[in-house]
């Protein structure tokens, strides 16, 4: 009997509890089910805005911005990649943090020179709160953020220990001698230079990635989910040849710096190609101190004085009015015209046509084009018109300085205003646009277009290719082109630029000194400036100088102060051919022991080019590279991925070489 109750009481509590599980199952079933009820009567929208959208958002993932290269494929501005570090202190386990915390905050300290209790204290802190995302550091560059990675905690990474890593881009020009005003800026608010006039190829397309709310002002990217992957931007080679544009620099630095200039510009032009080599603006900052802010070739238009005697004096010799035989007498250096007094500062007497371009005559240009175009001004101006100094031209970069000429239409228009138009007043021009015009006269009489772009890549293959555009066919009569080229030659053989001729390169070229802001009270101010192209009898190059107000008690002629530095570009450009530098070399090896080695070592890697090392072990290259006296800038860990200087490029001294490594 005792059994059986003993029994019966088992049964009746298992039968309990069973009851009780189906009672409870039954309760489960019946909130699933009205869930899937209430999720099939409501609205999708309602569940996104509800959960969704309160704890997950699309953010942007910006896409790197292609590489701007000078034309021998030296890197003018490269996009960097910069290591943001955050923590995620919920997901340390308790172990893990309190065995290896002081091992951290020491690491940290020793890498940021601050106490281990400042990095202690704040971390307890922020374990208190189980804060998921809390910033550490920002903008770490690929050596520190390798650094870090191995701390301890950090180590173990993301799921273990709370390391968190979002990945920046940054701008940066890559040479310093090529600043701001020239290489430029485009950061979505500042738009200047190259990177402005490239930005439609440089700019790539923009991901998307998903972040997760982590509290009420915090979100922290989810690494493995990218809505959209980003696509980079293209490759672009600007048509700058790094090796000129020092040699440019260097030599109108010096000048600007011995005459106290406010500013100055350079430009040089391939002949047959109308690529710009180089452009030079250099903007005084300090005494002694100038630097390249503001583009004054392209954007300033100026008058440009006894420079812009070659316009005047070719269109009169297209025209027949002018030729060997023409001669004019400018008397004693001052001529009366029509109220207008025009002087001379070289002499006077009879000229022929040369020697009014080599003693740069005011007197002798003013009367030969007045005679001939005086009653018909509009003839002269047609010629302007015709080699289209009216025009802004559509180039690569913007702002260039519109053209200002007056003409007989203007009401401040007088029977003088022809006259100060044949020697460079009564008009604005930018130092480019008259480049290109010398630039025509140097190829024979056909005017090619400034080009600054060469060409566009993507993953080393080109994709686009400039070409030269013709803005004039014919300038002028072959005659014409030749005569003037004669003269220029002369001005330099023994005209008002004698001081920089050289029997070793025959150059041709004209000099300018311009009074600026005469129309002001005070002391007189000049620019100094010399334009022309070298060889003289085969041109290579069109080069122009303008030294904006140098100091008149150190001198402001053109002859003297602007034509020099044409002569020390021309000279170290045509002069200093990669075969002559390769003699150099050669004779240093027989003058200085301690360079032998060093020659040496440079030719097992193809005389001074650039090695293809893709595909290389990073750790073992770049030693290689920086014994060898080369800067290395990397990104990445593994094997050579891409390498700039592309393979053939030759290399400078103290080259700086970019490489992007695996992963």
């Amino acid at each position: 009997m005792a059994k059986q109750n003993e029994y019966d009481t088992k049964r009746k509590k298992t039968l309990k509890w069973g009851y009780l599980f189906s009672v409870v199952a039954f309760l489960v079933f019946i909130v699933f089910f009205g869930r899937i009820v209430l999720l099939q009567n409501t609205n999708v929208e309602e569940i996104k805005n509800d959960y969704i959208n309160k704890n997950y958002r699309e953010s942007t993932l910006k896409a790197a911005r292609g590489n701007l290269y000078a034309a021998d494929g030296s890197i003018l501005a490269t996009t960097v990649m910069r290591y943001d570090v955050y923590i995620d202190f919920k997901i340390i386990r308790d172990s893990v943090y309190k065995k290896n915390i002081n091992a951290l905050t020491d690491s940290l300290s020793r890498m940021f020179g601050k106490p281990k209790r400042y990095f202690k204290n704040r971390f307890d802190l922020q374990r208190r709160k189980k804060n998921q995302y809390y910033t550490l550091v920002k903008g770490l560059d690929f050596d520190q953020y390798e650094r870090i990675r191995n701390f301890p905690i950090f180590r173990k990474g993301r799921n273990k220990g709370g390391f968190i890593i979002d990945r920046n881009y940054q701008r940066e020009i890559a040479t310093t001698d090529i600043g701001v005003g020239t290489v430029g800026i485009d950061d979505g608010v500042f738009k200047s230079g190259l990177e402005a006039a490239f930005s439609k190829y440089l700019t790539g397309k923009d991901g998307k990635r998903l972040e997760q709310r982590v509290n009420s002002t915090q979100w922290k990217p989810i690494d493995y989910w990218n809505i959209e992957e980003p696509v980079d931007g293209l490759d672009v080679y600007t048509t700058l040849d790094i090796r000129i544009q020092d040699i440019a620099t260097s030599a109108l630095r010096k000048q600007l710096i011995d005459y106290d200039a406010r500013h100055g510009s350079v430009i040089v032009i391939e002949t047959k190609t109308g690529k710009v080599r180089a452009m030079v603006n250099l903007k005084k900052t300090a005494p002694g101190t100038y630097a390249d802010l503001y583009n004054f070739a392209l954007k300033d238009g100026v008058e440009q004085g006894s420079t812009f005697k070659v316009v005047s004096l070719l269109a009169a010799m297209d025209d027949g009015y002018i030729d060997e035989k023409t001669t004019v007498n400018v008397g004693n250096g001052v001529w009366e015209y029509n109220g207008q007094r025009i002087t001379d500062d070289h002499g006077g007497g009879t000229y022929d046509i040369s020697d009014v371009l080599a003693k740069s005559s005011n007197i002798g240009t003013a009367k030969l084009i007045t005679e001939h175009y005086e009653k018909k001004p509009e003839i002269f101006i047609d010629h302007l018109r015709r080699w289209k100094m009216f025009e802004k031209w559509k180039i690569e970069l913007s702002g260039m300085a519109k053209p200002i000429i007056m003409t007989p239409k203007n009401k401040k228009w007088n029977k003088a205003t022809l006259a100060s138009i044949s020697y460079g007043y009564s008009t604005n021009f930018s130092l480019l646009q008259l480049s290109t015009f010398y630039n025509g006269i140097a190829n024979g009489g056909e005017m090619l277009k400034p080009l600054f772009i060469d060409k566009i890549m993507r993953e080393k293959k080109v994709i686009y290719e400039a070409k030269s555009e013709i803005l004039v066919e014919n300038m002028a009569s072959k005659k014409a082109i030749r005569m003037m080229t004669e003269a220029l030659a002369k001005a330099v053989e023994r005209g008002t630029a004698r001081s920089i001729f050289t029997p070793n390169l025959k150059m041709a070229g004209k000099t300018g000194t311009t009074k600026v802001e005469y129309w002001l009270p005070g002391a007189t101010k000049y620019r100094a400036s010399f334009g022309g192209f070298f060889p003289a009898n085969d041109p290579k190059y069109t080069c122009f100088v303008s030294v904006e107000q140098p100091n008149i008690h150190k001198g402001y002629y053109g002859g003297g102060v602007a034509a020099p530095v044409f002569k020390e570009i021309a000279g170290k450009i045509f002069l200093k051919t990669p075969q002559n530098i390769e003699k150099d070399l050669l004779t240093a090896k027989n003058t200085n022991p301690e360079k032998v080695t060093r020659v040496n070592t440079i030719k097992e890697i193809k005389n001074n080019k650039m090695p293809d090392i893709t595909d290389q072990i990073g750790k073992e290259i770049i030693p290689n590279l920086e014994n060898l006296g080369y800067r290395v800038r990397y990104k990445g860990v593994g094997r050579v991925k891409e390498q700039f200087p592309l393979e053939g490029t030759l290399l400078k001294k103290n080259q700086r070489i970019y490489l992007s490594l695996q992963e």
